[in-house]
């Protein structure tokens, strides 16, 4: 494993993830796009790693490839458009489908396939893939963040690689042995505690580096399809695709119970944290908001009056600096994991904000100081009290 990166005893999959980025930052090896933390790091050399999966047998023999979007890999991208083979890249975060097989224009000369390997022409050359069950993945390529000899595999944090390989095994798409395949630069090749795995956490048969190429023999089994216990909503939301095949499994006599609907507890990293912060800052931020009370007929001193605290009026966030990117579907989910859903959502995204009711001044209050600082899609929100809940009452 690579000299340069220790690991402590104990680690979790954040300090080896905060590890490799802060290492490939500052050694000079990280390359476009920068930062790499928080991404499958792109690296100096990873072009020369991709071209190394040309030897081996797996790829010549495999029609059809799935290859994960990230910028590391676009060479294996590049060598399997080469190599005329079908190439399936998953939609970016699941949000319209499962995957979007890449079709260069007939004939097209070396440049046109470059691009097409690229994220851009991820976006121009490709159609949609449905649910039908006519994709035959031979041959699985994804990024990571770090990789161990034995084949364990930790990605960027997010789940997205795991979820996708689920679900090819739930429509049919992948075998037990169809190979995986990840690209990292050889200082992210680490020891791995195996208790570090969770059983939904998709392992890999070869690791490709820029000077050599490992074949991991990894015994444990890749996950078995779709946990649904391991599930919840808030994914279901994101990713439409997993209603579809959720209903097919249902269907199918499988047990499909989400994990929120087994345990109220959110199954998200960070939430309980956030949330006892959030009550110690909402007291504070509720004493902070005093004059803010609603209703049309209030006046100031509501405010101060302990029997009319969250008498049921109606109170408004405004929320600013939305990233035009930004879907209104991610925004729920944030407010979901934070607890701090709304009783209602005023979408306006083409204006960069939204308007988020809540029933009282308290929830109101609270929601603005668990919110605050947030960022989404690189963009940290504004968010304060809505002007017109501001200025009432303040006659």
């Amino acid at each position: 494993s690579s000299p340069h990166l220790c690991l402590h005893p104990g680690a979790s999959k954040w300090d080896v993830r905060e590890k490799v980025w802060e290492y490939l930052e500052s050694s000079g090896l990280a390359d476009f796009p920068r930062p790499v933390h928080r991404r499958i790091p792109n690296f100096k050399g990873s072009h020369q790693a991709c071209c190394s999966i040309k030897e081996l047998d797996i790829f010549s023999r495999a029609h059809e490839i799935k290859v994960d979007p990230d910028k590391p890999l676009e060479g294996v991208r590049l060598a399997a458009l080469q190599a005329r083979k079908t190439l399936l890249v998953p939609t970016p975060r699941l949000r319209t489908g499962l995957f979007n097989k890449i079709v260069p224009p007939p004939g097209a000369a070396k440049e046109i396939l470059r691009t097409c390997a690229t994220s851009q022409g991820i976006k121009e050359y490709s159609v949609p893939v449905g649910l039908d069950g006519k994709a035959r993945v031979d041959l699985v390529v994804v990024g990571s963040v770090a990789v161990s000899e034995k084949g364990w595999r930790i990605g960027k944090g997010e789940g997205y690689a795991d979820m996708e390989y689920a679900m090819m095994v739930s429509m049919g798409a992948v075998q037990k042995d169809t190979p995986v395949v990840t690209v990292v630069h050889d200082c992210q090749v680490l020891d791995i505690a195996e208790e570090l795995l969770d059983d939904h956490d998709l392992t890999v048969d070869y690791i490709l580096t820029p000077t050599r190429t490992i074949k991991t023999n990894c015994k444990r089994p890749k996950p078995q399809g779709i946990m649904w216990h391991k599930v919840s909503y808030e994914m279901l939301e994101k990713i439409p695709i997993l209603k579809s095949l959720r209903y097919k499994e249902k269907e199918a006599g499988k047990d499909v119970t989400l994990g929120d609907e087994r345990s109220d507890s959110a199954n998200c990293d960070r939430p309980a944290a956030l949330d006892e912060k959030a009550t110690t800052e909402g007291a504070r931020a509720q004493a902070a908001a005093g004059s803010a009370q609603l209703g049309p007929h209030s006046v100031e001193s509501d405010a101060l009056s302990p029997s009319l605290e969250g008498s049921g009026t109606i109170t408004t966030v405004y929320v600013g600096n939305i990233p035009p990117s930004l879907r209104v579907s991610e925004l729920k989910c944030a407010l979901r994991e934070l607890h701090r859903t709304p009783l209602r959502l005023n979408w306006q995204g083409a204006q960069h904000r939204a308007f988020l009711d809540y029933k009282d001044k308290a929830a109101a209050a609270s929601a603005v100081s668990s919110l605050k600082g947030l960022s989404l899609r690189g963009s940290t929100l504004r968010v304060e009290l809505a002007k017109n809940q501001r200025n009432k009452g303040q006659v």
